[in-house]
């Protein structure tokens, strides 16, 4: 799974002299009944959302000065897994639970300095678990935003976990506040799907979002993981 994955290239850059934050973010991996890959990136997307929509991230809100932070200097998101006593513990935590029907559960808490997780999170092991989907992903729902995955890519399920969440963040930025409203209201339909070739190709110069890695893990600086794409609204490529 991932370690330290930011939303922009590992360049010179201004933020990177302010104090540097990460959103952690944990999935729930029973041995027994671990989640399909595609559940969990969509699921770990949509508690980005929900952290970023979230009454307590703005304004006098309890987390609103910690998401500025983290918002201010470079992106970064850390997924680690967690099982039986480890997961009561995370879920004990201040944070978010996203959960699916097919019993996906990924938890969201607020930003955390990068020496400075809570015991109780840094504990949990970052690597050594990988997640498959038993089948093929179906077609993508009606009135869904799509973040499309890069097909030349081979990232791990935290990985690209992290990267679906910095997709689904920069097309939040995007949307006007009506259509955040909107999107909010309906419970953040998306779908996490992996591109044809020739479709990357278009997206990746369309002026749609597009995430470039910071090269901290598993691959190249300035790597394309992710465009975002919401046809429902409008943002979609030509």
């Amino acid at each position: 799974m991932s370690s330290n994955d930011t939303a922009t290239p590992a360049a010179a850059d201004p933020r990177d002299e302010k104090p540097q934050y990460v959103l952690p973010l944990v999935v729930r991996i029973e041995k027994a009944a671990p989640p399909a890959r595609t559940d969990a990136l969509e699921s770990a997307a949509r508690a980005v959302l929900e952290i970023l929509a979230d009454e307590r991230s703005a304004g006098e809100g309890e987390w609103a000065r910690a998401m500025t932070d983290w918002q201010d200097a470079r992106i970064r998101k850390v997924v680690r897994r967690a099982r039986g006593a480890e997961w009561r513990r995370a879920s004990a935590l201040p944070g978010i639970t996203v959960s699916t029907p097919h019993g996906t559960e990924v938890r969201v808490f607020p930003p955390v300095p990068l020496d400075g997780w809570p015991k109780d999170l840094v504990k949990l092991q970052v690597s050594g678990t990988d997640l498959d989907d038993p089948a093929e992903p179906g077609p993508v729902p009606d009135g869904a935003a799509v973040l499309w995955l890069n097909p030349e890519l081979d990232m791990s399920a935290g990985k690209t976990m992290a990267q679906a969440g910095h997709g689904a963040q920069l097309l939040w930025w995007r949307l006007p506040d009506a259509d955040r409203e909107a999107w909010r209201a309906a419970g953040f339909p998306l779908a996490v799907r992996t591109a044809a070739p020739e479709r990357w190709a278009r997206l990746t110069t369309s002026g749609l979002p597009v995430v470039r890695d910071a090269g901290f893990t598993e691959i190249a600086p300035g790597s394309c993981t992710v465009v975002s794409e919401f046809p429902a609204l409008g943002v979609v490529a030509p």
